[in-house]
């Protein structure tokens, strides 16, 4: 491994922001209205109680989350002063840390520990949703996946931290 790949993978695990947990949602079916939260139980292997995709046979989808600072390039992108956290049907909003950082790493939000499995990809409901153009504005600004490793509670205005080795 030459010195820039060990350079860089050193960075990779430097990330100092902590974010916090600014809303929560879940659905209890596909396609329903989100429901909002002050605080859900997360559980292991299945993921957030009550959110339909509890259990799912992948696994790689048992928490969606996406940055407060990207709803707010969505709004602007479209013309608009906010978006609420609902038409995107993601899990948790979370200020403050680039979660696209956390590629292939395991973070802690409260006393849950989560493991990024992937980019959450907009499906065709953002434009019907956000409307015209929502869709492709929602590229690159989706948020990500993740699967539970520590059970436990989260709660509106829990950090967000990077676990270190």
């Amino acid at each position: 491994m030459s010195y820039n790949e060990t350079a860089v993978k050193e960075l990779l695990r430097v990330i100092p922001q902590t974010g916090k947990v600014e809303w929560i949602g879940i659905r209890s079916k596909k396609k329903s209205e989100m429901t909002v939260l002050e605080k859900v139980s997360v559980e292991k292997g299945k993921g957030l109680k009550g959110d339909h995709f509890q259990g799912s046979i992948s696994g790689k989808r048992q928490v969606t989350l996406i940055q407060k600072e990207h709803l707010d390039v969505v709004a602007g992108i479209l013309g608009r002063m906010e978006i609420d956290p609902k038409l995107t049907r993601r899990n948790l909003v979370i200020s403050g840390i680039n979660l696209l950082s956390l590629k292939q790493q395991q973070f802690r939000i409260g006393d849950v520990v989560l493991e990024t499995t992937g980019i959450c990809a907009p499906c065709s409901l953002m434009e019907e949703n956000l409307g015209p153009g929502g869709y492709n504005t929602m590229r690159g600004h989706g948020g990500i996946t993740a699967k539970v490793i520590e059970d436990g509670e989260i709660r509106l205005a829990d950090t967000v931290e990077l676990l270190t080795a």
